[in-house]
């Protein structure tokens, strides 16, 4: 019998537990993009692939010209090394990491176009539109094969609002307003990258207390809510080591690549915790900066004038003479309030938006 308990015990510690693995899913990926930054900035460099700035936008972002771009490439494949090695390969993870990576190559193309035309105008919205749409209906597919549930958890309500096949059209809006909102606000040093990362981790903690509830029961929690997990981990870890290099002044941007990447995860992690509506807080800053750009659209076609002295909204702080950390750091600040917020309404109607159990009469 205690030779039997001792080969159970060194079985046990030859698999790390769900939430070691949750952290060591960050340490690599931090470590690989702390390592690799300095020879991929430089890889950049010798290949000359660096940023043109746009002629209309703020005066002082001249200097950045020829910057290295195409950073986003360096803490999606840490977060994507780390999560593979980690990963047990659940449907729900890998759907999200099919939008992470999906979102990001349209990003990539758009980035090689930029470059090879050498102006700041790349792949034309029609065909990232077009590109979306293939992504949300592979989503939705791989969404389907996991039993992903097709309603939507209104907070205090104690209600679950059936959508059908409107779930799927939600799908695409969720993707593709996640994924160009952290496109628009990915313009100052360390911007996205740092409300990406506190945005992540309101995620990770969400797959996380949702494992912890899914049963008393260690041994028979939920492994899809340990990989989402671990997924989030993994790009937090990422991000973190480009942040490292992406502070003012930055020394490599991230470009259509990591924003459209991390919008991609964010809007993953959303569908795949049926957490759909409280996207609206998590990722409040990119909404803020994405409605900063249709109020000025609008208002300048309709009435030809000027709500924001530049758009998206961080630049009007520019041009009221705010410095670019200060400007990221109220930012952070901002994202962290409304993450919380949406970190405590998800805990205090957990029961609406636990897709593991049905709703108690």
């Amino acid at each position: 019998m205690s030779v039997y308990l001792a080969a159970s015990a060194l079985e046990d510690l030859s698999l790390p537990s769900p939430m070691v693995r949750v952290i060591l899913a960050s340490i690599l990926a931090l470590a690989i993009s702390i390592f690799a930054g300095p020879r991929f900035i430089a890889f950049l460099r010798n290949h000359d692939v660096g940023q043109h700035i746009r002629e209309e936008g703020p005066a002082g972002h001249v200097v950045k010209q020829g910057t290295p771009v195409m950073g986003g490439v360096l803490f999606l494949v840490a977060a994507a090394v780390s999560f593979l090695v980690f990963s047990e390969y659940t449907t729900q993870a890998l759907t999200v990491f099919f939008i992470m990576l999906t979102c990001a190559g349209i990003g990539f193309v758009d980035d090689l176009m930029k470059l090879r035309h050498r102006r700041s105008l790349g792949l034309a919205g029609r065909w990232k539109m077009v590109f979306l749409v293939l992504i949300t209906v592979g989503a939705g597919y791989l969404a389907q094969r996991a039993g992903q549930p097709t309603w939507l958890a209104i907070p205090f309500t104690h209600t679950r609002l059936q959508l059908g096949l409107l779930w799927y059209v939600l799908l695409f809006f969720i993707i593709a307003g996640a994924a160009n909102g952290v496109n628009l606000t990915d313009g100052l040093d360390g911007l996205a990258a740092g409300t990406g990362i506190i945005a992540t981790f309101t995620f990770l903690s969400i797959a996380v207390v949702a494992y912890v509830r899914s049963s008393p029961n260690p041994g028979l929690r939920e492994p899809r809510l340990v990989d989402l997990a671990i997924l989030a981990a993994a790009l937090i870890g990422g991000l973190i080591g480009f942040l490292w290099y992406n502070t003012f002044p930055a020394d490599v941007f991230m470009g259509d690549t990591g924003s459209m990447g991390i919008g991609g995860a964010l809007a993953g992690f959303a569908i795949m915790t049926k957490t759909e509506l409280l996207l609206l807080l998590v990722a409040g800053i990119f909404l803020i900066e994405a409605l900063s750009v249709m109020i000025q659209v609008f208002s300048f076609r309709l009435f030809k004038r000027r709500v924001f002295l530049m758009a998206p909204i961080h630049h009007h702080f520019e041009m009221k003479a705010w410095s670019e950390t200060k400007i990221m750091v109220r930012f952070w600040i901002l994202c962290g309030i409304l993450c919380a917020l949406a970190f405590a309404l998800y805990y205090r109607s957990f029961i609406v938006f636990n897709f593991l159990r049905p709703l108690p009469k």
